[in-house]
């Protein structure tokens, strides 16, 4: 089969080299062989992963130096508070590990980046924040914050990284912050993540539609990413599907004939984490329904590669998903940087 685009991503443990080393003894090979470190934990119900890439990796793998922290509360949902609380948290804390060699003085100045256009809403997530910072930056004023939305090439003709070139060279700031919406390759992940990374951006680029980076080495000065992923391919949709379809069905064959089947007073439903026996619907379905997800991915891959339209997903309450990660981020930018002042003092 041809590879799946595995670079239709933007989330650093969701590119090829992360999801191929998922068990603790591949991780410690890939270690052994690479600049590649990968750390996993759970804080509370916020899952974070901590990825970090020298030069010897950076080789290995194709992604650039530095540290990335993934933050994903895999249940969240738009009414969960105590998810938005824990991630919030989270989000805030992890913010000042990627920031603690980064001194900020009384007459620092920071540079917010909005990436994103703002009248398509699951690429407006930017924007909106710099909207809602402005909010608070009016009601509790901060010199250190300068807040810019550039929009995008298509809108302005030019090159966003050109903007934010100008703007840091006339400012010089001690660190630029770029938000953007991200892509991702799994559709649990979509609204429900906060990826962190110190290497900066290529807007764009999980889409297919790269464009000049920003990063410390173009900017010249720190620049950190903060991205969430707000669209998925459609092709993922349909695997996910068709993986969850065959896990149900086989685990209702066989749940059938024990007894906690047969004492249901209603409908049963299969547990989505549980192991199930998929060579139980081999016989229905045919050999590919053993197939893995990755292996029913890249063919799908394959199928729809020349197909004029390729359809890109998000969640029909991507607005409220928006709204809220911006106020999120927008307080939590300024949470962590009261703290930040605080503690230079």
């Amino acid at each position: 089969m041809i590879e799946v685009n595995w670079s239709r991503t933007d989330l650093i443990d969701e590119s090829k080299e992360v999801v191929e080393h998922q068990t603790k003894q591949q991780k410690e090979r890939l270690q052994q062989s690479s600049g590649v470190n990968i750390e996993e934990f759970n804080e509370g119900r916020v899952k974070i992963t901590r990825v970090n890439v020298d030069k010897i990796g950076q080789e290995q793998i194709g992604k650039k130096e530095g540290k990335y922290i993934t933050l994903s509360v895999p249940t969240l949902t738009i009414d969960d508070q105590n998810g938005f609380e824990q991630l919030e948290k989270a989000f805030t804390k992890y913010l000042d590990d990627i920031h603690k060699d980064i001194e900020i003085k009384q007459d620092s100045k920071i540079l917010v980046v909005g990436l994103g256009n703002k009248t398509i809403t699951p690429d407006a997530v930017g924007p909106f924040a710099i909207d809602a910072m402005q909010t608070e930056q009016s009601e509790n004023p901060s010199d250190h914050f300068v807040m810019y939305a550039p929009g995008v090439t298509g809108q302005t003709g030019f090159e966003t990284s050109d903007f934010i070139l100008a703007l840091t060279e006339k400012i010089k700031p001690s660190l630029v912050l770029v938000i953007d919406a991200l892509a991702t390759r799994g559709s649990s992940r979509l609204c429900k993540t906060i990826q962190i990374t110190d290497t900066g951006i290529h807007p764009g680029s999980g889409v297919g539609n790269q464009r000049t980076e920003v990063s410390k080495e173009v900017m010249g000065v720190p620049v950190t990413a903060i991205g969430v992923p707000t669209v998925v391919d459609a092709t993922v949709i349909i695997a996910d599907a068709i993986d969850h379809v065959f896990r149900s069905i086989a685990a209702r064959i066989e749940e059938k004939n024990k007894p906690s089947g047969k004492l249901s007073v209603r409908s049963w439903t299969p547990d989505p984490n549980a192991q199930v026996n998929l060579d139980l619907i081999k016989p229905i379905f045919g050999e590919w329904s053993t197939w893995s997800t990755n292996d029913r991915l890249q063919l799908f891959e394959e199928a729809f590669a020349s197909h004029p339209e390729r359809l890109i997903v998000t969640p029909k309450e991507v607005d409220v998903w928006i709204t809220k990660y911006s106020l999120l981020i927008s307080k939590c930018l300024f949470s962590w940087l009261d703290q930040k002042v605080k503690k230079s003092k």
